[in-house]
Parts: structure tokens; C-alpha cells; sequence
């Protein structure tokens, strides 16, 4: 059975699908770890619940980046996480996690790359007066929201709402991170 570990920052809605996934043996994995840069997000609690290990720090905890994702590969080691995925981590990657998982960690993000890439896809998006929006899930490189492109689906909205966008695109997500996952780890 393969080993991930999920990052997170926030609700962890994606999180969830891809444990719940794993638990009803759909994924031929286990959720080993979760990684989250916000001790009070829910994602955390989630993962209390679900019984998986987590590591939520605060970065200014750290004198640099380096210092803590060195501690955060440490864990991936002990763990032998074989895949990485984001979901919803607000951090950028650096290179000491880039040096240890480079080629094994993914992305999932609400809008077709190249277009919105970075913080605030949806709202971007939105504001820009985009028609049909989506979700990309990417490998992860040193750019940002630019490694190659794994899978990618369109829907269309016409309307105003960042919020709905992004409830449509979360269903869409949960489904495509889920196959997504299974297809890499074949």
C-alpha cells in the first residue's frame, strides 16, 4: 500500500475526499501524514478525527523556510511517504522539500493554468469576467503553479460570485484529485 502526505492549510475539504477515498480502499494508499502552516485551521481537527498524524507549525516559529521544511522531510522520511499532494497549502515549496520530493509532490489549483496562477484564482478569475473557469492538478516545480500539467477540467459559470465558483469547483475537485492520485500511483 502506497504512503501520501497531505498539505493543508485551510478546511481540508480535499483532505477529506482523499482520506475517505483511501479508507474505502479506492486509492491503494494511506494517508500517512498531514502537514498544515495553521495550527487553528479545521483541517487540523479533520485530522484528529480521521486519525492521521499531523504536523501543524506557525513558520515564524522558524528563524528560516529551510529550518522547517527540513523537519517537515524528516517526518516524510520516517514515514515513507512515496507522494505529496497540496491541498489547499499556502505556502510556496521550497528547495529543501523540492530537493527530497522533487518529481513526487503535486498541486491542485482552482483555475486553468497558466491563467490565474498564484494566490486568489477564483477572485481573479471573476473579476477578469472569465466565462468558464476550472481546476489543474500540476506537478509541483521551483515556478509558481507552472510545473506540468497532470489533469485539467473546465466548467462554465456566468455570473459573479467568487464563493460559488468555488463550491462548483470543489465538488469538481474531490472527484479529480481522488483520480488523479490513483492514476500516479499505477
Amino acid at each position: 500500500m502506497h504512503k501520501l502526505a497531505l498539505f493543508a492549510s485551510g478546511k481540508g475539504s480535499n483532505f477529506e475526499a482523499i482520506v475517505a477515498a483511501c479508507n474505502r480502499g479506492e486509492i491503494d494508499a494511506q494517508v500517512v501524514l498531514l502537514i498544515c502552516d495553521k495550527p487553528q485551521a479545521e483541517v487540523v481537527r479533520k485530522a484528529e478525527r480521521l486519525g492521521v498524524e499531523c504536523f501543524a507549525f506557525s513558520a515564524k516559529d522558524y528563524a528560516t523556510k529551510e529550518e522547517y521544511e527540513r523537519q517537515i522531510v524528516h517526518l516524510l522520511d520516517s514515514k515513507g511517504v512515496e507522494l505529496i499532494c497540496l491541498a489547499g497549502y499556502m505556502r510556496i515549496v521550497g528547495s529543501v522539500l523540492l530537493e527530497a520530493y522533487g518529481g513526487r509532490i503535486i498541486n491542485i489549483h482552482p483555475s486553468l493554468l497558466p491563467a490565474f496562477a498564484g494566490a486568489r484564482a477564483v477572485e481573479k478569475a471573476v473579476e477578469y469576467g472569465v466565462k468558464v473557469f476550472g481546476i489543474t492538478i500540476h506537478w509541483v516545480d521551483d515556478t509558481l503553479d507552472g510545473g506540468k500539467i497532470i489533469a485539467q477540467r473546465a466548467f462554465e459559470y456566468d455570473g459573479n460570485d467568487p464563493e460559488e465558483v468555488h463550491r462548483i469547483g470543489q465538488q469538481i475537485e474531490h472527484k479529480m484529485y481522488v483520480e488523479t492520485i490513483k492514476k500516479i500511483l499505477k
